[in-house]
């Protein structure tokens, strides 16, 4: 009587026999010349592109607005003409020879994510990242209140697909949003907070798949980035902590505040980009007599400020977050500064203007939380208004956490992005770059971006 442990094994599967024809097939599938070998060259040679050029950018950005601050500092009324004028020409240009350039850069990389023949071919061509550059190095010496951080995004999408073009592999959606993800993490030395804005905010769904070659180029983008620039905190080193008492009272305060802040921002701009609006009326009429007087109202704060609303407003923000005291009425002036410049229709970020206007708001609150950390507070401040203007809260943390060096913060700072993501809400009930992203569908009007007129985007 058999055994049911006698039961005989299978057999092993003899090994493949290597074959010339095997060989070919292999060579065809896995080889240098396979698409598969061509597309993980692609990515890590964009990413390392990407790299360097994001120090190169940053260095050239921040060396012309150093310019332009000693500019203003010695001809203090002369920006009172030469903003406005500057204005003038860089929408006239922008308008006339290079229409995908204008704004963030952000909402075009989410439209070219949604359509990527179009985008590769307009939005996030070369020829459209080069003009970007110049025109936004052009408004920062200008002293209109742009960050190049949002620019660097669409140049960071473009050099990927011109990497791409030269490999001759397909751009798919998922290289688009990491590619952009890496501009992000290039331009603050910040790589988690790249990873996250690939998922919350470019790829619009948390459980968007991101496989590991995007992590990867997101990674190598960082890396090459600080490799060339040093390991260096953006904002410098912050020691912020707070109280659990005094969380709990400054927290849901700074959120709200912040949140609707950042919420009526976003609201304003995407309430000027519909073609409903009376103001986009007069854009459309007159674009560059309003891009002139949106000039004068920047040079005019500018000057009446003695130039701490000028450019992304960065100093501004590192000093109040080192505890220097500000005056109180930066943050609406900031506000009013970063407004006027993205209602002209210039290139250029506000990711870096947003974080300012937020330290500014940070800094009204120290006067009811007069005996709380000030450093903490104004940090809670720029987390609720970024969020409240991105709606991307996780990124928000993140890359303060990152740009600050500080992690004692980190669940205040939570809580407070997701108080200020919900007041946000209540304010304006669609996220900003998405609502600007539509102004660049292929259907959409070449100059003006929408159906009717989309003067910022």
């Amino acid at each position: 009587m058999a055994n049911h442990h006698d039961v005989p094994l299978p057999l092993a599967r003899p090994p493949r026999r290597w074959t010339m024809r095997r060989a070919r097939a292999l060579m065809r599938s896995r080889g240098p010349t396979s698409l598969l070998f061509r597309r993980r060259i692609a990515v890590v040679t964009g990413a390392i592109a990407i790299g360097i050029v994001a120090v190169l950018f940053a260095g050239i950005a921040d060396t012309a607005g150093a310019a332009f601050a000693r500019y203003a500092e010695a001809w203090r009324w002369a920006p009172l003409a030469t903003t406005p004028i500057t204005f003038v020409v860089l929408v006239w240009l922008t308008r006339r020879f290079a229409p995908a350039a204008r704004g963030s850069g952000i909402p075009q990389v989410m439209a070219a994510r949604e359509q990527a023949d179009f985008g590769v071919g307009s939005l996030i061509a070369m020829r459209t990242a080069v003009a970007k550059i110049g025109l936004t190095i052009g408004a920062i010496l200008s002293g209109a209140s742009v960050g190049r951080e949002g620019p660097t995004v669409q140049l960071a999408a473009a050099i990927m697909a011109q990497v791409h073009r030269v490999f001759r592999v397909p751009m798919r959606a998922s290289v688009v949003i990491a590619s952009g993800a890496a501009g992000v993490a290039a331009a603050f030395n910040t790589p988690l907070a790249g990873i996250l804005f690939a998922i919350e905010e470019l790829a619009a769904a948390y459980e968007q798949r991101v496989t590991l070659l995007v992590l990867s180029l997101i990674v190598v983008a960082g890396i090459v980035a600080q490799s060339l620039s040093g390991d260096y905190v953006y904002f410098g080193v912050v020691h912020a902590t707070l109280p659990l008492g005094s969380a709990l009272v400054v927290v849901p305060v700074a959120g709200l505040v912040g949140g609707l802040a950042g919420g009526l921002f976003a609201r304003l701009m995407m309430a000027v980009a519909s073609p409903r609006h009376a103001i986009t009326g007069v854009a459309r009429r007159r674009p560059l007599a309003m891009a002139g007087g949106c000039g004068i109202v920047v040079a005019a704060l500018g000057i009446g400020t003695h130039g701490l609303t000028w450019g992304t407003g960065y100093g501004a923000a590192q000093a109040m977050l080192s505890g220097v005291d500000a005056p109180l009425w930066f943050g609406p002036a900031k506000f009013v500064a970063a407004l006027s410049t993205a209602v002209a229709g210039l290139p250029g970020g506000i990711f870096a203007p947003s974080l300012a206007v937020g330290a500014g708001v940070g800094n009204l609150l120290r006067l009811p939380f007069a005996d709380e950390p000030a450093r903490a507070v104004v940090m809670l401040g720029m987390v609720a208004y970024f969020t409240g203007v991105v709606r991307a809260p996780l990124t928000a943390v993140v890359i303060l956490a990152e740009t600050t060096g500080s992690r004692g913060l980190m669940l205040p700072m939570f809580a407070t992005a997701f108080i200020a993501d919900w007041a946000s809400t209540r304010v304006s009930a669609d996220k900003l770059y998405h609502s600007l992203s539509r102004g660049f569908v292929p259907h959409a009007d070449p100059v003006t971006g929408s159906g009717s007129s989309a003067p910022l985007a």
